[in-house]
């Protein structure tokens, strides 16, 4: 191969090279705004989980913090306490897996399907 030919040890391979490297990193510049505005969307969403047919609601941020829980005066049994902690941990579980199809379905868009180690 001629010298200066752009072969593999030549000038234009580092040429070649940075325009990738730019590239690369125009992505994943694009990324982590897209990732950080999917966690503010996320931290801002509210979802609901119930137990006992509604008898109990759990209201969660997309952050995973409680805001509300509210129950029935019908399931405050003081007979039946272990009834009315499985509800509550049905009911904050129903509201954790809801959170958690809320981040698959934002993630999801965010990088087009791929999954990606650490994201989803």
């Amino acid at each position: 191969m001629p010298k200066g030919s752009g072969g593999w040890g030549g000038p234009g391979r580092g040429r070649s090279g940075g325009a990738d490297a730019h590239g690369a990193q125009g992505l994943q510049a694009k990324l982590m705004e897209g990732l950080a505005k999917a966690q503010e969307d996320l931290a801002g969403s509210i979802v609901e989980g119930s137990a006992g047919g509604g008898a109990i609601k759990v209201v969660m941020k997309g952050d995973q913090h409680v805001e509300s829980i509210t129950m029935a005066p019908e399931v405050v049994d003081p007979e039946d306490v272990e009834m009315l902690q499985d509800l509550l941990v049905v009911a904050v579980n129903d509201a954790l897996e809801k959170v958690q199809g809320l981040q698959q379905q934002l993630m999801g868009s965010l990088t087009g399907g791929i999954s990606i180690p650490g994201l989803t």
